[in-house]
């Protein structure tokens, strides 16, 4: 376990190894498990292309594995709701909108659980900022079918004030993590405040980078602050 917490924010394929180990001994081990869970999901981040398609599935059906394992252990616990819920949102990308629907819907009470265990879990806070930004930007039809026909009631629930103001709690809670100010810079963007958008997008290059993930989401950012640019 050591081992995996030394390497896992910037060498996650090599510190799921030793969480993996750690859990050979002990499956049952709940720290061991969520942290492989984002290992794992942090491995398949930058898996994007089709050809990796299969790669990144298999990664995040383990991860998800992981994390369903640790939840089941630790139900209250902040950190494996907060890594099932993670994970979860990084397969919904890649699915059909029905499927998307049911795991939304979970993902959402992952995410109210985990701040409801601990509101100063930045994590979590970004978990559900993200959920309403995801459903807020789904077209007025996509949203009516999810909630009217594919039983996703809790749709109409989410808003862009809420998205919004859960982002800027997690960017207060670790105003170094790349990651939320990126998605913050989304929402705004998304709600035509260009300016705003803009500097988050440039506090971004002020930061440096924490986790393996980062290198993605800079280049995310760089590209995003290219586009709204133009406009």
């Amino acid at each position: 376990m050591a081992e995996g917490l030394r390497l896992a924010a910037m060498k996650p394929a090599e510190a799921v190894l030793s969480f993996d180990a750690a859990l050979a001994l002990d499956s049952l081990d709940v720290e061991a498990n969520w942290r492989a869970a984002i290992a794992r999901s942090d491995i398949a981040l930058p898996l994007r292309q089709k050809s990796n398609r299969s790669r990144r599935d298999s990664l995040l059906a383990q991860a998800q594995e992981n994390a369903r394992r640790g939840v089941r252990q630790a139900p209250n616990d902040p950190n494996t709701l907060f890594a099932l819920g993670m994970v979860l949102g990084n397969t919904a990308l890649n699915k059909g909108i029905k499927e998307k629907v049911r795991m939304s819907t979970e993902i959402r009470s992952l995410a109210l659980r985990a701040v409801a265990a601990d509101s100063n879990h930045d994590g979590a806070q970004h978990l559900l900022g993200r959920w309403n930004y995801e459903v807020m930007k789904l077209s007025g039809i996509e949203r009516f079918i999810a909630k009217s026909i594919l039983g996703g009631g809790v749709f109409g629930q989410a808003s862009w004030e809420e998205a919004r103001r859960r982002l800027e709690r997690a960017v207060t809670l670790d105003s170094t993590r790349i990651y939320h100010r990126l998605d913050l810079a989304r929402v705004l963007a998304a709600r035509k405040e260009t300016t705003a958008a803009r500097r988050e997008l440039q506090r971004i290059n002020e930061l440096p980078n924490r986790v393996a993930a980062d290198t993605t989401y800079r280049r995310e950012a760089v590209e995003m602050l290219e586009k709204i640019s133009k406009r």
